[in-house]
């Protein structure tokens, strides 16, 4: 028996678990970051997997949104972040969940006795906590709310990577072909130049107009130069976004289209709006913080009601014969001084405070909704009139091409036509780009993807439901 202790001891110390130390090298983490590439082997077959098409050629050479999206997925800082928030928001419901230890103590009473053993009456004493009231319970289920919450949080920041993904794409594509259209410009206000040149040789006209075709070529190539900057900014922004260093896209090419969405539309429809305010990724996490407050309320109700501490012992009476003692008692806490409405009375408006910051949320997506409503309407009725006149150009320019093929115009006017035709592209540009952006603002609005089935849109929010929120305390 007297080598019980020390095994139990040793059984105690096996089952616990060790640290492992963990340092981080910020050399080690900068080389990493600036190591991550579009080429890497798991990246193509995470892209197959979510794409459920063969990737013929790796690494590849275009890259389109849906790809570059799941590549942002696999880089971003910010998902790994919110990932291990989750893990740390779910470990907390195992500790929720444990029950309390017993503890045990020693003690000693000295009572000399003539004939006795020894003076000391040696004693070992348990507490044995037993919680009331349904306390562990509702502790479990404060932290299950509080991970869902945290997961929820994981398709928010995989949702705003994606918005950042988006606005940095379309920024580069929309920046890369008004260069090339700026380019085409410069050439054409140069070629114009060297015509009127000639034609101020011959005495044909004034200085003055070629004065004035040298200023819009000045100006040309300073617009060129302008559109530079913000090409270069698009790129390191678009990387960025993925997640990499904008070394790792030298040599890629990236698209997107800019034709305007044929199903945007689908995206203003009242049932999308209504899911939007239901079961957007934040509007649930929003309502699982606020089924965590109900929860938090529920333990500080159920605290009014002490635990009972079990308190069994025994002592070895050291008399003449020996004699082994029992004890057996119970302790419980008397409400006397206060009955814990203090922390229930914060428990309740906090759970108050998170009903009002659901029904602000609510607000904010209405406003953004019809926020982003109205800037595409504009923006597709905007693009509408632009089209109209580069078409109206283009059929101009056509028509004096075909006059100077039949030598009733000359080449500078089909350079003019050429100059006032690319202004009208560049003008459409402009709308398309704007449209764009309004598309990306009410996507993320209704936080829906463009190209869904019917199906989805009819599919009704998984989790907690809204009519759950009560504002009243």
């Amino acid at each position: 028996m007297k080598y019980w202790p020390a095994i139990i001891v040793l059984g105690l110390v096996a089952g616990c678990a060790r640290f492992h130390p963990q340092p981080l090298s910020p050399a080690d983490t900068a080389a990493g970051l600036e190591g991550r590439s579009l080429d890497n082997p798991d990246l193509k077959v995470f892209l197959e997997t979510n794409l459920h098409r063969e990737l013929k050629t790796w690494p590849a050479a275009k890259w389109d949104f849906e790809m570059l999206t799941l590549a942002a997925f696999c880089y971003h800082p910010s998902l790994e972040v919110a990932r291990a928030d989750w893990r740390v928001a779910a470990g907390g419901i195992q500790t929720a969940a444990e029950r309390p230890n017993p503890t045990a103590g020693v003690s000693g009473i000295y009572e000399p006795a003539s004939g006795a053993y020894s003076p000391w009456i040696p004693g070992l004493v348990f507490d044995l906590p037993l919680e009331t009231a349904g306390k562990r319970r509702f502790r479990t289920e404060h932290a299950r709310h509080l991970s869902e919450s945290a997961r929820l949080n994981i398709a928010t920041a995989a949702w705003h990577v994606r918005s950042q993904l988006r606005a940095a794409l379309l920024d580069y594509a929309g920046a890369r072909q008004r260069v090339a259209l700026l380019e085409r410009q410069a050439a054409l206000r140069a070629e114009l130049l060297g015509r009127i040149q000639g034609q101020l040789e011959a005495g044909a006209i004034s200085a003055v107009e070629l004065n004035a075709a040298r200023l819009a070529l000045i100006r040309a190539r300073a617009d060129l130069a302008d559109a530079q900057r913000p090409l270069a900014e698009a790129r390191s922004s678009l990387a960025g976004a993925l997640g990499l260093s904008a070394v790792a896209l030298d040599g890629l090419d990236f698209e997107f289209d800019l034709t305007p969405p044929a199903t945007a539309e689908a995206l203003t429809a009242h049932e999308v709006r209504r899911l939007a305010l239901l079961g957007r990724a934040d509007v649930l996490a929003a309502l699982a913080d606020y089924a965590a407050s109900q929860s938090a309320l529920q333990l500080e109700v159920a605290k009014q009601y002490p635990d009972i501490h079990l308190a069994p012992g025994y002592f070895w009476n050291a008399g003449s014969t020996g004699e082994n003692d029992w004890q057996l008692g119970a302790t419980v806490e008397l409400p006397l001084l206060n009955r814990h409405q203090g922390p229930i009375a914060e428990a309740a408006a906090r759970r108050q405070a998170s009903a009002a910051r659901f029904l602000a949320l609510q607000a904010k997506v209405i406003t953004e909704i019809d926020g982003a409503v109205s800037s595409f309407r504009a923006s597709q009725t905007n693009l509408t009139t632009v089209e109209a006149l580069a078409a109206a150009q283009t059929t101009q320019q056509q028509s004096i091409e075909a006059q100077f093929q039949a030598g009733a115009a000359d080449r500078l006017d089909v350079l003019t036509a050429g100059l006032e035709l690319n202004a009208a592209i560049i003008a459409r540009l402009d709308a398309q780009v704007k449209l764009q952006q309004a598309v990306g603002a009410l996507e993320d609005a209704v936080q829906r993807p463009l190209g869904l089935p019917e199906s989805v849109w009819q599919t009704a929010p998984r989790g907690l439901s809204a009519n759950q929120v009560n504002p009243s305390p």
